[in-house]
């Protein structure tokens, strides 16, 4: 088994380091990291050519945005499982695609894998501001709103080829459409690991204020619909009291 681990970034600078020690310090034995750059601005290259690391490529290069990039990614990837970790966020721990490997060996019907994510203090790591989990997690909830955490996704690769490459005409929710295209439309098998995959550093576009959120909320109505589910905007927005209490219930 091999793993392909694609890292998207554009002026990464101050995070991505972490990244690439993330995946570099890993116990797995067969991992290629594949870092594909927006034609960053700032010093990024130079961060990722410093590194010494091991099997890291990197194409940098003006795209059409975050889900272009993956496209690019996804195409670049020659492992059996692919996985996508963002130039701010980092592995739980060194053996955690020992770990996901683990269960896709114990389980060989299944085609995609979701742990838990943790969200920290962009500035203070170790501060944990919230916990993301799945455990509740199931294909019909999608309807609502409701998606496993994209960062801590495994899925083999033969599940693009299937299914195809991230929409590239949705600003924030292209993950969120291919969740609805695998998971409920395709029927993939899917498993989730009741472990924390990934560490990510709280902010991001679809979190980053009222625009972004009616975006988000639209581009689910319409993820859902282009696949066949009916949904409609005011069933979506049913999730918000849940996440508020979720938020409530956060780490100080």
């Amino acid at each position: 088994m091999k793993f392909s681990i694609i890292t998207v970034c554009f002026n990464s600078s101050k995070t991505i380091l972490d990244t690439l020690k993330s995946v570099g310090g890993q116990t797995f034995g067969d991992v290629e990291h594949l870092i594909v750059d927006g034609a960053s601005r700032d010093e990024t290259l130079e961060v990722i050519r410093n590194y010494d690391g091991h099997n890291v490529s990197v194409v940098s290069e003006p795209d059409d945005g975050l889900y272009d990039a993956m496209n690019k990614g996804i195409k670049m990837a020659s492992g059996d499982i692919i996985g996508i970790l963002n130039s701010d966020d980092y592995f739980e721990s060194s053996d955690t695609l020992s770990i996901v490997a683990r269960y896709f060996e114990q389980h060989p019907e299944v085609d995609v894998v979701f742990g838990d994510v943790i969200f920290v203090d962009p500035d203070r790591t170790e501060v944990v501001t919230r916990y993301y989990r799945a455990n509740r997690f199931r294909p019909w909830k999608l309807r609502f709103g409701w998606m496993p955490p994209h960062p801590a996704t495994f899925v083999r690769r033969s599940v693009y080829e299937r299914f195809g490459e991230y929409r590239k005409d949705m600003k924030i929710s292209a993950d969120y459409e291919m969740f609805v295209r695998w998971l409920v439309r395709g029927r993939v098998s899917w498993g989730y690991l009741d472990k924390t995959l990934v560490r990510m550093r709280a902010g991001g576009i679809s979190t980053s204020g009222i625009r972004s959120s009616i975006i988000l909320n639209r581009e689910i109505v319409r993820a859902c619909r282009v696949n066949g589910i009916y949904t409609n905007l005011f069933l979506v927005l049913l999730k918000t009291p849940f996440k508020l209490l979720e938020l409530a219930k956060r780490p100080s």
